[in-house]
């Protein structure tokens, strides 16, 4: 869960300094904000990559249906106060 909440989080930065920048496709943006929106990405990437093998592997001990596993590591990433003793 703290895992998806880490993603969610840098998920959110890139689409803030988006925002900021403008749609690179539309604007010219700077060495300085291209540098900052890919490395924001890559994090984002990074971390997602580690959550999906982080569920995979959960699944796979728990004899579990992956997408069940996904499903309630989202809802409680996003709504840590419905999670007993989140």
């Amino acid at each position: 869960m703290q895992m998806q909440r880490a993603a969610y989080e840098a998920q959110t930065a890139v689409e803030q300094l988006t925002d900021q920048h403008g749609p690179s496709t539309q604007t010219a943006w700077t060495d300085e904000q291209q540098t900052s929106w890919e490395t924001a990405w890559r994090t984002w990437r990074d971390l997602a990559g580690d959550v999906q093998v982080a569920v995979t592997d959960h699944a796979k001990e728990q004899g579990t249906p992956r997408h069940q596993v996904e499903a309630d590591v989202k809802k409680a990433a996003r709504h840590p106060d419905l999670v007993a003793g989140g």
